[in-house]
């Protein structure tokens, strides 16, 4: 379980707290700057017919694009950088994270729980700066009667401050299993006999697959989820 220990690289100290450059930290870094590179590199010419590294930048802004407007409206194009980063970086981590030597940077909860908090954040300090108090309406419904108040009122609350933590837990623990999993059958592959390796070698292979759908997914679903708390704070949806 190598992929999922945390090494330091740099050791830092600040005033008595750690703040360590590590192999999490360097995955990150190095994942940022490629997408920087290859954003750059692909939209560098801007052809009529577009190439294909060209395609893939188009496509993936279309697909953030067409997520935003329909999530949050029109209005929601403002928050569209931030979340297209978002989208891309986890990503571009999950895939990372395949990758056989490399670290699993979403596989550690305090990293996905950092990109949930501030999703939190943001998404609270849009809705109160937009509505004012008026936002602490999200957290009693409209129809609802007023005897049922004092316990909607209570539920809605708790969902909303727990958001952080069922938006990262979800990351974390589907690329955590699956990680796990492929690490369960590469142990089998290199322990038995020749014979032995055949099924969980194909396995490994299936499952691989898997995970690429699944890094996909999991960055997908954390990206509408941020969409959907952005809705709330600048729509008021309930």
């Amino acid at each position: 379980m190598e992929q999922f220990e945390i090494t330091k690289i740099v050791d830092l100290d600040l005033f008595g707290h750690d703040i360590s450059f590590t192999n999490s930290s360097l995955m990150m870094v190095v994942a940022l700057g490629l997408i920087v590179v290859f954003m750059i590199f692909a939209m560098r010419r801007r052809l009529l017919v577009p190439s294909r590294i060209q395609s893939v930048a188009e496509l993936s802004y279309e697909f953030i694009a067409g997520m935003v407007k329909q999530n949050i409206g029109p209005e929601g194009m403002k928050f569209f950088p931030w979340v297209f980063t978002i989208f891309v970086f986890i990503l571009v981590l999950n895939i990372f994270g395949l990758i056989p030597g490399n670290f699993a940077v979403t596989s550690h909860i305090i990293v996905t729980f950092a990109l949930a908090i501030m999703v939190w954040l943001v998404a609270t300090f849009v809705g109160f700066w937009k509505h004012g108090a008026g936002y602490l309406k999200l957290f009693a419904p409209e129809g609802v009667p007023i005897w049922l108040m004092p316990i909607i009122i209570p539920i809605e609350l708790t969902s909303y401050l727990i958001r952080p933590i069922s938006h990262s837990v979800r990351l974390f623990a589907n690329i955590m299993a699956g990680h796990t999993m492929l690490e369960v059958f590469a142990g089998f592959a290199v322990l038995l006999p020749w014979w032995g390796k055949i099924a969980p070698t194909g396995f490994m292979v299936a499952f691989t697959g898997l995970e690429l759908l699944v890094a996909f997914l999991q960055a997908f679903i954390f990206t509408v989820l941020t969409c959907i708390y952005l809705n709330d704070a600048v729509n008021m949806h309930h």
